[in-house]
Formats: structure tokens, C-alpha cells, sequence
């Protein structure tokens, strides 16, 4: 398959598993009302379900996301569905994908399936002759569970399939926001000579959610905050951050550059890792008694180049704190002391630069100024919001399904970056602090203060004007 060739089917394994209902109807459904959809989508999963109950549930799963169905569109997206039910591990299976696939030549396969079965869909498909010359495999997080077994999982994926036929969904690689920063960061020359060891102090990464487990308890907890969004997610915002300008628009160069910064970061020390459970937890289904299972993780890294060296990366994130936002901050250096102010004036704040990713795109410039209706020096806050300024962009798995049917791996995680990852918060595994508690609808414990200690402490983030921020303790 050429790896710019546009993929005329695609094979969903799992479609009628709780991402699809989520994500990936209401994704493809966009994907067909913008024309970018147009082959055929053959759904295989375990369940016993007629075509028309798969159409219904889809139509079901759209609207529950929030989406204004349009009927001609849906009709056209449902035309487009087919149905393979079976047992993964039986081969009959793939003889009736093959089947079902008709004259399709370049298909793409999309496994929304736990990783425990992505070596036997693999085995599958290789068996009956449907990945070779090059097509595409499509596989969900999480990449193993510790760097042994990403290993092992690549190895078992690379008996059937090669390296540059894998599509690794992070699907915070598909977000508007982490594509603006690379914008923001290299096309304006205000901001490139200052976003260094020379001019920043820290970068504060914030990933918080007002929502809690709910009924997730039995995928949660073998999985903790920092296996769940740290290791992915999270870390790929720093890379993003931290690159150098990438000397190439091919996707690999683009890689690379994020395996250098992966190479510079030293191994995160259990002395700045704080792991905390919110209260109620253990009380959630699938949850197991006296589980030691941190929902909120906060930590910090140490990048050792010229451009970082210094300069700590703290990381937070957690669920049930006060609201949900996901957001890059850059604080600078505190200014020296200005001697043409009254003395009975505070010194000047550190200016900051902060790039919101979720709920909304966003850009805030903070900034010290003498307002004399404040009768003194105090921050003043510049900000620019995506939405108003023209729209969001698409959904990211629209990013991403579409992605994969074009062959751009711009947006999917390569297996030596998925190593590094792993590498880097492997001794937070390995040697974990004990959990601690904290209550609902905060920021956190006063324990993660610990972690930004020394470098002017956590900054609050920045919330919609309505909420009422919580005091931020963490």
C-alpha cells in the first residue's frame, strides 16, 4: 500500500465498544458531513447484532455526544456501515472481513480494542493475507503498562506487521491546541528568543478534570494517573514544548525531534512525585478494596540541554478537582527590583505566557503593570480565545481517522518515542511514594506544593470567568 495512498475501506474492530459510542460514530459521522469520508466502514466485534441494530446504535451514539443530526448526512454515513460478528480468535472471522472488504485493495484497520487482543487481530489479519504490502493497523492506547511490556507488545505487533504500518492513536496528538503551539512557539519572532533557560523559570503543565471515574472503576484503577495521561498524553505536550524547529515537514523529522527532547530528559525522581487519591474512590465499582491507585499525580522533570537545562517541567493532573482544564504555562524570571516605584509598592510578578488546550483553544498574556486605579503594580491578563476568533477546529479523532485513511503519521506515536516515555517515568513505578488523600472539587493536596517548591510555587489556572476558582493549595 502506498503510504500516501487514500484508503478506500475502513475495518473497525470493536465498534460496538464504549469508544466508538463515545468517539468514533460521532468522528465519522463528521468526517462524511465534510466529504472526507467517503469508502466504506466494515464494523467487527463479538456482540450478535443485525446491521440495522449497529446503524440505530450509531444514530443513538451521535446525538448523545451533543451533535445536531443531520438526516441526509446520517443516511449517507449509514450507507456506509457493514457488520462482521464473530470471536476475535477465530479465524473464520477474517475470512468474512475479507469478504465483507469485496474489492477494496487498500483497507485500513482500526483495533478499538484492550492490547490484550491486538497480537491476536494481527495474527488475524496476517493469516488471511489482509496486511500485507504495507497496509495500515490502527491501535489505541495504552502502549504496554511499563517499558517491558511495550516492548513485548511491539514485538508480538511486529511478527505480522512492520514499524511504518502502525498507527499509535494518542488522541491528544490530534488537538488543536498542541499544533498551535509549535505555531505560536516558531512563526513569531516575539516569542522564539525567549522560550529558554535564559528567560523562563519554569513550565507548568496542568491537566485537570472536575469529573471523576464514575463507572470506569474497573479499567481506572490497574491504571492510575500517571500510567493514563502522564506517560502519553502529557508528555507529549512537554515534547511539544521543548522541541527544537524541526528541519523538515516529513513526519519522522518531526519525530525525532521529539525523541531528542525524550533523550535529554533524565529519569523522573520519586523525591519530586506526589501520588494522591481523592476521597470516595474506593467506594466506586471495579474498584478494588484498599486500592493504592493515585487519581492525581504531580511531578516534576529535568530536561538536560541547552535550551532547558534549569528549567523544571511540573506536571499535575487529577480527577474530581475543581475544574477541567488542560494548559501550558511558561513563568518567567521575577524582574529585578524597580527603583523608580513608591517602596511601599510589591516588587514586579513574573510575566507568563499560558497556551489552553481543553475545554477551549486559547492564548493568555499575563503581564505586570502601574494602574493608578489600582493604586499600584498588578497583573493585568491579555487573552485570546480560538472560538471567538473564528471557531474550533475538528474534533481529534477526526484528526486522527482522517489521518490514518490519508496516511499521515504526522499525528500517531512511533515505538522508540513510546520507549523513552516509558523510560522517563519508569523509577515513578518502580519506587512509588505512598498515596495520600484529597477532597473533592479542590486543587489538589497541599503535598504537590512539594513538587513546585523552590520555583515560585504552582500558578492558578486559568478557568472560564464564570466558575468560581477554588484556592489553589497545589
Amino acid at each position: 500500500m502506498d503510504p500516501t495512498q487514500t484508503a478506500d475501506a475502513l475495518v473497525v474492530f470493536g465498534i460496538t465498544g464504549d469508544l466508538a459510542k463515545k468517539k468514533t460514530f460521532h468522528a465519522l459521522y463528521r468526517l462524511t458531513c465534510h466529504g472526507q469520508l467517503t469508502c466504506p466502514v466494515v464494523g467487527v466485534a463479538g456482540d450478535d447484532w443485525s446491521l440495522d441494530r449497529l446503524r440505530e446504535h450509531a444514530r443513538e451514539s451521535i446525538i448523545a455526544t451533543g451533535e445536531q443530526l443531520d438526516e441526509a448526512e446520517f443516511e449517507r454515513f449509514a450507507d456506509r456501515l457493514e457488520y462482521v460478528s464473530g470471536d476475535f480468535a477465530d479465524q473464520q472471522v477474517y475470512a468474512r472481513v475479507s469478504k465483507a472488504l469485496g474489492d477494496a485493495r487498500d483497507p485500513v484497520f482500526y483495533l478499538e480494542t484492550p492490547p490484550s487482543l491486538f497480537g491476536t487481530v494481527v495474527k488475524g489479519l496476517a493469516n488471511a493475507d489482509l496486511v500485507s504490502g504495507g497496509r495500515r493497523v490502527v491501535v489505541e492506547k495504552p502502549f504496554g503498562h511499563d517499558l517491558e511490556s511495550a516492548r513485548a507488545l511491539a514485538a508480538d505487533l511486529h511478527r505480522y506487521v512492520d514499524e511504518s504500518q502502525l498507527y499509535r492513536i494518542d488522541h491528544f496528538l490530534g488537538k488543536m491546541g498542541l499544533e498551535e503551539i509549535l505555531y505560536l512557539r516558531f512563526a513569531n519572532s516575539l516569542l522564539e528568543p525567549v522560550w529558554n533557560r535564559n528567560y523562563l523559570a519554569s513550565v507548568q503543565i496542568t491537566m485537570a478534570e472536575e469529573f471523576g471515574v464514575e463507572d470506569r472503576g474497573h479499567f481506572y484503577d490497574p491504571v492510575g494517573a500517571l500510567r493514563d495521561v502522564v506517560v502519553n498524553h502529557l508528555l507529549q505536550l512537554v515534547a511539544s514544548a521543548a522541541m527544537e524547529p524541526p528541519a523538515g515537514r516529513d513526519p519522522d523529522t518531526l519525530k525525532d525531534y521529539k525523541r531528542a527532547v525524550f533523550r535529554a530528559t533524565a529519569d523522573a525522581s520519586p523525591d519530586h512525585y506526589v501520588r494522591v487519591q481523592y476521597d470516595g474512590y474506593r467506594d466506586i465499582s471495579g474498584v478494588a478494596s484498599g486500592s493504592e491507585t493515585e487519581t492525581y499525580a504531580a511531578l516534576r522533570l529535568e530536561i538536560d540541554n541547552w535550551r532547558w537545562a534549569g528549567v523544571p517541567f511540573l506536571i499535575r493532573t487529577g480527577k474530581r478537582l475543581a475544574a477541567t482544564e488542560t494548559e501550558l504555562r511558561l513563568v518567567f524570571k521575577r524582574p529585578p527590583k524597580l527603583h523608580f516605584i513608591s517602596s511601599g509598592d510589591r516588587r514586579p510578578e513574573p510575566s507568563q505566557i499560558v497556551l489552553r488546550i481543553d475545554p477551549q483553544t486559547g492564548v493568555r498574556l499575563v503581564v505586570d503593570a502601574l494602574r493608578a486605579d489600582k493604586r499600584g503594580p498588578s497583573g493585568i491578563e491579555l487573552d485570546m480565545e480560538f472560538a471567538r476568533a473564528g471557531g474550533e477546529g475538528p474534533t481529534p479523532y477526526e484528526v486522527l481517522l482522517h489521518a490514518a485513511l490519508v496516511g499521515d503519521t504526522s499525528h500517531f506515536t512511533r515505538q522508540d518515542n513510546v520507549e523513552e516515555s516509558w523510560r522517563i517515568v519508569q523509577p515513578l513505578l518502580d519506587a512509588p511514594p505512598p498515596v495520600r488523600s484529597y477532597t473533592p472539587g479542590t486543587w489538589g493536596p497541599d503535598e504537590a506544593a512539594s513538587v513546585a517548591a523552590g520555583f515560585g510555587g504552582w500558578r492558578d489556572p486559568w478557568l472560564p470567568a464564570t466558575p468560581q476558582a477554588a484556592s489553589s493549595g497545589a
